[in-house]
């Protein structure tokens, strides 16, 4: 018996095999949970992605700055299992402009991409699935640490210290629910997204050293496992929390 046996859990943000969610679906399938999976644009990319799992899943069109969308979820997930026990939020995303040293020159609109993409959907996310989490469940987002500023990362970084917040404010109000709010903080890792961020390359060079139980920049495994955690029973009674699991990076001076 698995840590997610019977849960039925739904996972956004799967890009790639490489995506971290990818193997968040990966691991919870293997943990004994049903999983559906959602995409945004090219779903038929998804949906080949989805096939590489150990049982593929449908895929469920969602943007997640679409109201029409979000406020279907429900009814569109209901078509497939009866309730949700977890909700995985995987998404992010910032314009060019918002990252690469611009921080002082990017104007409001593309700032406000970066955090209505990365960290408001996550409030707007808990509330699509709510209806079919009558009775409690678990909210489980990436994070990146948002406690310093970071070379290049610039206006992401200061969404992902909203998403940061958040969190702690879903987990205050949807906690009498029954509902868990927390995050994962990955280290680095060659994703989809990160070749999106101009000077990734200072953090792959930056985090092996720095972490105590060394870091690989091409492994998901850590980061999956952590949310599945999260998903499961095995964390009762925590809520608002950042894990970490970037080996140890965080803990340590530069």
């Amino acid at each position: 018996m698995g840590i997610l046996d019977g849960k039925r859990i739904l996972v956004t943000g799967v890009l790639t095999d490489s995506s971290i969610t990818f193997h968040v679906a990966r691991i919870a399938q293997e943990e004994g949970a049903t999983v559906l999976l959602t995409g945004f644009g090219r779903l038929s990319l998804v949906e080949r992605i989805a096939q590489r799992l150990p049982d593929p899943p449908p895929v469920l069109e969602l943007d997640v700055t679409d109201t029409g969308q979000l406020a279907s979820l429900a009814e569109r997930v209901s078509a497939h299992v009866d309730r949700l026990d977890g909700v995985v939020h995987g998404v992010a995303f910032a314009p060019q402009a918002a990252l690469g040293g611009n921080f002082l020159h990017t104007e409001w609109e593309d700032v406000a991409t970066a955090v209505h993409v990365s960290a408001y959907s996550l409030k707007a996310l808990a509330m699509a699935a709510l209806p079919l989490m009558e009775g409690g469940g678990a909210v489980v987002g990436l994070d990146f640490d948002a406690s310093v500023a970071w070379p290049a990362y610039d206006w992401m970084g200061v969404a992902k210290a909203g998403l940061e917040s958040c969190a702690r404010y879903l987990a205050r109000d949807l906690g009498p629910r029954g509902i868990r709010v927390n995050l994962v903080a990955a280290g680095p890792l060659r994703t989809m997204a990160a070749k999106s961020i101009p000077g990734f390359a200072h953090f792959e060079e930056l985090w092996p050293q720095r972490a105590p139980l060394g870091w690989d920049i091409a492994n998901p495994e850590p980061a999956a496992r952590a949310c599945v955690a999260l998903l499961s029973d095995w964390f009762p009674a925590t809520t608002g929390e950042i894990v970490h699991s970037d080996g140890g990076a965080h803990a340590v001076g530069g």
